[in-house]
């Protein structure tokens, strides 16, 4: 029985010939790919196509949700659970509820952006098919890494490992799922 792979990645020396690799890689139609390097690319992002972003949503959907509870749970306490007239003030008096609105605000998008991070990004993650390849130590040292996933559409063994060796990697390797 042929154990499944996870998907193919090739090793370059430098950045330049990564983010070359990742746009032809784009331009020849895969779709599942990653690359992995020992600092940020710019160049990279755009090259993986990587911009659609939820994270903002999520957040904004967590400043909302905080600013509401905090209004509604003291409107709540001020007006239905405890109401208290002092001076003849309005029981609903708003201006005195910005403050704890605003902080719960903060609090929520603030707490949201860690969550949707960390859930967005998949971590934590102790373990990643990658770390099978005994090269990919060297990712956070000197080394840059394309792979290819074989979830991709187009991902054929023979033909996308024949596709990496064209991008002239130092080495091709397969990795083990």
């Amino acid at each position: 029985m042929i154990k499944p792979i996870y998907g193919l990645m090739a090793e370059f020396d430098n950045p330049t010939s990564l983010v070359n690799a990742a746009r032809a890689a784009r331009e020849k139609g895969y779709r599942r790919l990653d690359a992995y390097s020992p600092f940020p690319i710019e160049e990279l992002t755009d090259a993986l196509h990587l911009h659609h972003n939820k994270l903002p949503l999520i957040v904004l959907c967590g400043g909302i949700l905080g600013g509401l509870t905090g209004f509604l749970l003291q409107y709540y306490i001020t007006v239905i659970d405890f109401p208290i007239n002092i001076g003849g003030r309005p029981l609903d008096s708003w201006p005195a509820y910005i403050i704890i609105t605003f902080e719960l605000t903060i609090l929520f998008g603030a707490i949201s952006a860690v969550l949707g991070l960390l859930g967005l990004c998949g971590l934590p993650m102790p373990y990643h098919p990658t770390f099978n390849v005994p090269r990919f130590a060297l990712a956070s040292r000197n080394r840059f890494f394309l792979c290819i996933e074989a979830r991709d559409p187009l991902f054929d063994h023979d033909q996308t490992s024949a596709f990496l060796e064209t991008l002239e990697p130092r080495e091709v390797s397969e990795v083990a799922n």
